[in-house]
């Protein structure tokens, strides 16, 4: 077995105490069964609960698995960002800490990245464990998002991936803040393939993305690969401005040679104000998303702060930032 690293295994964490010896157990097992040279690397995004300690002593115990602790809470794709940006492997597999997306996986990835694949990406089957609303809202995102934009972004796949290294370095080429890694990684344009499975439902815990925060992914892929919704905001104001055109000629037809000409109430003048109204502030929402996106670009704020590492080797452990964002 060379020195050399042949596959780097990504895990970002955050608040994962009850599943990470699990994830730990299972990683070790699948990696140790490919008799390839391995590091796995946590990355523990602000964790508030017991998931730092529990990664230190498994660290401890372990020298190939290897600790990133982030100063604070900086989002999942950041922490998956980092992790890809200190791994050393040849090639590079993402996957949550859930065990949602199965480990035993991976040896499969690692064939089809030998056979010369650069991208290998997990396709979901089906997704045990989670409710009607979040399978048809991500079954109806990925195909909008697939229509949004000229970027062929496969549709039912998530963040577990494998890449090669080139596509590691190409990646570091891109710092915009608010990322969508897995479009991202089909923009670099690289050949790629899938590897279907079934995903499972979590194995403790709550899941890391409520609502809220799938919204704002949402918002951030579509807003990173696509300037559609503005030109929607185009067609919709000159679509309305020509029907209520239309509408005043006839209107004014009405009042000067018609006698059925009825008078508008205070509540129908007051709809009809109402509805103009609420488009404009829609477009305006449409444009302020973007507008907040160029104004997180241009601050040129690092991406992440890393407030230590753990069995690193000694070129990296003492880095703070790796992303100036310029």
């Amino acid at each position: 077995m060379s020195d050399k690293i042949v596959c780097s295994v990504v895990v970002p964490l955050y608040n994962e105490e009850e599943v990470i010896l699990e994830t730990y157990k299972r990683l070790k097992k699948v990696m140790d069964s490919t008799n390839e040279s391995y590091e796995i690397i946590f990355v523990n995004d602000g964790s508030r609960d017991k998931t730092e300690e529990m990664a230190h002593e498994i660290c401890n115990n372990d020298p190939k698995i290897k600790l990133i602790n982030f100063a604070r809470n900086f989002g999942h794709q950041i922490a998956i960002t980092a992790g890809m940006d200190y791994a050393e492997g040849q090639a590079i597999v993402v996957i949550d800490a859930d065990l949602q997306d199965p480990p035993e996986l991976i040896p499969k990835m690692l064939e089809k990245w030998k056979e010369g694949y650069d991208v290998v990406y997990g396709k979901r089957l089906a997704r045990e464990g989670e409710t009607f609303f979040k399978k048809f809202t991500a079954k109806v995102f990925y195909r909008f998002l697939r229509k949004m934009t000229d970027v062929d972004i496969p549709v039912d796949t998530g963040d577990f991936r494998l890449i090669d290294r080139k596509v590691a370095e190409a990646l570091k080429l891109v710092n915009e803040r608010n990322r969508y890694i897995r479009g991202i990684i089909s923009w670099l344009g690289f050949k790629q393939i899938g590897v279907e499975f079934n995903r499972d439902k979590r194995f403790a815990g709550e899941t890391k993305y409520p609502l809220k925060k799938m919204l704002k992914f949402a918002f951030d892929a579509i807003t990173s690969f696509s300037y559609k919704p503005l030109k929607l905001a185009s067609y919709m104001g000159f679509f309305l401005s020509f029907f209520s055109f239309i509408y005043l000629l006839v209107v004014l037809y009405t009042k000067l040679f018609s006698k059925s000409f009825v008078q508008a109430g205070w509540a129908s003048t007051l709809a009809v104000s109402l509805f103009f109204n609420g488009i404009t502030l829609i477009i305006l929402g449409i444009i302020g998303e973007y507008i907040g996106r160029i104004y997180d670009e241009a601050k040129g704020r690092p991406l992440y702060i890393i407030k230590e590492t753990k069995n690193f080797s000694e070129d990296k452990k003492d880095k703070i930032t790796v992303r100036n964002g310029r």
